[in-house]
């Protein structure tokens, strides 16, 4: 299965462009009133259209789906009241409580029927249509194969929707609270036609807030509480400014000045200034940077010990404080820690392997000695592909200079841009290249099944048979069993680090200053990270 994947340029993008100064100066302090700031513009309002962070958290906190996530991977009722699963885990029964539109019409299961069948038609060329690869004929749908009225689900009257799976998903709760799962309007789509979500006058919302002044591509909008939102009497907020600009020292000078409540800081000095202060927040996000190693295209990473070599000459620690300096930290494995808990233990602690994300320079030079004998080679050149960032430029430099400190090994910098670097990439065009994934949502299939043989996203075509069985009980035979499921995905880790398919570099940490006034910030890792329902101010 498929997931979300952001480029190096992308999550850079969330740390080094993710600047604003708020433009509505004259609601500085005022009560419930928030002036934000966002990484990059809002793209879409289309729940099915959605690819990126910024229109991820805007309509996840503008419109509501049947589940909502909160805080330590759990999931509350959103439109769903309550929700029964089968006991062979297969069908999901939605209890619908009676909310409404911002327009005062109902929202009813037709409008979730509508809403599954929209994202999955291929017609609409939803980016997350694989999130409904379980769903009952989807992948049928999907590739035209089927009508879409053959998706399995279906509304059991006004406020009872069904969901049948074609194998059990535990983790199809999480699915639940994503925003290509969210109603539609039917009557709004057909009204507005390519028009629909293209603005904030062209969407219906049923969250807590609706989106006011966005035309489309301007770089200011607005969150203005819901009058019609089944739990306004909890929505403090009156209004939440969001305006993008990209040069940091502007942002930290409104920030400052106190007329912005919110930014994300950039650089060594900026978060150094911060750390210590109780309105720094270092947001850890279920985000791993990796190095995918080509051994379709370099014969001598196909190599366990050349690829091991590799992983131990890098010294992560130096990475991260630095030449990131961001507060992100060494990673522990390729699932991002602080994700994915299962009787009381993380899944990065229950599968770590020591071996694979530590720095032992000696023990690398004696491991790359080895490989290149054992392929017969006394020297080897290799380019490193990332995008042009300044950012990314400062970690390929770190890269290229803790590599080579391996005799015998060139590496040579390829630094360009981001749309060219993923292309590349994509097309098995590199030697090693710096890749990045957030999880959609909190369980670690988000990230193991990446790795199976087949995955499209597997640039570097590792391929073990053992890890795709594995993988293939968690996902079937196993799916239905949590404790085997674990387990199955524990051991799947384990083997492919021990392996080194991928060199492991860090986890994503975004750096963040919030005005201590605003409080009730709900905030997690993976999928649409904030959530803004319950934020109030105390001024």
């Amino acid at each position: 299965m498929k997931k979300k994947s952001l480029s190096v340029l992308a999550l850079t993008a969330l740390s080094t462009l993710g600047l604003a100064a708020c433009g509505n100066q004259n609601s500085a302090g005022t009560k419930n009133v928030v002036n934000m700031s966002e990484p990059s513009n809002l793209l879409t309002l289309d729940q099915s259209k959605l690819v990126d962070q910024v229109s991820d958290v805007t309509l996840n906190n503008s419109n509501q789906g049947l589940l909502v996530m909160t805080k330590d991977s759990k999931v509350v009722p959103g439109v769903a009241k309550s929700y029964q699963v089968s006991k062979d885990g297969k069908t999901y029964t939605f209890n619908l409580r009676h909310s409404k539109w911002s327009n005062g019409t109902p929202v009813t299961a037709k409008d979730f029927v509508y809403g599954f069948q929209r994202s999955v038609n291929p017609k609409t060329a939803a980016a997350y249509q694989y999130l409904f690869d379980d769903v009952h004929n989807a992948q049928s749908v999907d590739k035209g194969k089927m009508p879409v009225s053959s998706l399995g689900v279906k509304a059991e009257g006004d406020y009872k929707f069904v969901v049948h799976l074609d194998k059990p998903a535990t983790y199809f709760k999480y699915v639940a609270t994503m925003p290509p799962t969210y109603p539609q309007n039917e009557n709004e789509v057909n009204k507005y036609g390519s028009g629909y979500a293209t603005n904030s006058s062209k969407q219906l919302y049923n969250g807590a807030f609706q989106v006011k002044g966005w035309n489309g591509t301007n770089d200011n909008w607005k969150l203005v509480k819901n009058p019609y939102y089944w739990d306004k009497k909890n929505t403090k907020l009156s209004t939440m400014n969001f305006s993008v600009a990209k040069d940091p020292q502007t942002a930290l000078d409104q920030y400052q000045s106190g007329n912005l409540d919110e930014m994300q800081l950039s650089g060594k000095s900026q978060v150094s200034s911060f750390k210590g202060n109780s309105e720094y927040h270092a947001r850890k996000e279920a985000g791993t940077y990796y190095l995918e190693m080509n051994q379709k295209k370099v014969p001598a990473l196909r190599n366990v010990n050349v690829r091991k070599a590799l992983s131990l000459a890098i010294n992560r620690k130096e990475l991260t404080n630095n030449v990131l300096g961001n507060g992100s930290v060494p990673a522990k494995g390729f699932v991002a820690s602080d994700m994915a808990k299962y009787k009381g233990k993380d899944f990065a602690d229950d599968a770590y392997v020591s071996s694979a994300v530590q720095s032992n320079l000696d023990q690398a030079k004696k491991l790359f000695a080895k490989g290149m004998k054992e392929v017969g080679q006394s020297k080897l050149s290799l380019s490193l592909l990332s995008d042009d960032s300044s950012d990314a430029k400062s970690m390929t430099e770190f890269l290229q200079n803790e590599l080579q400190k391996l005799p015998g090994l060139k590496v040579n910098d390829v630094n360009v841009p981001a749309k060219v670097a993923t292309t590349r990439t994509e097309k098995g065009d590199f030697d090693v290249t710096v890749d990045a994934w957030i999880a959609d949502f909190p369980d670690p299939v988000s990230f193991m099944s990446l790795m199976t043989t087949d995955n499209g996203y597997n640039h570097g075509g590792w391929s073990n048979q053992q890890y795709d069985n594995l993988m293939h009980q968690a996902t079937n035979i196993d799916a239905n069993n949590y404790n085997k499921r674990w387990s199955d995905m524990v051991e799947a880790q384990k083997l492919m680090l021990n392996d080194q398919a991928i060199v492991p570099l860090y986890q994503l940490v975004s750096p963040q200053v919030l005005k201590n006034r605003v409080q009730g910030v709900n905030y997690y890792p993976s999928g649409g990270n904030y959530d803004f329902r319950y934020v109030h101010t105390n001024n």
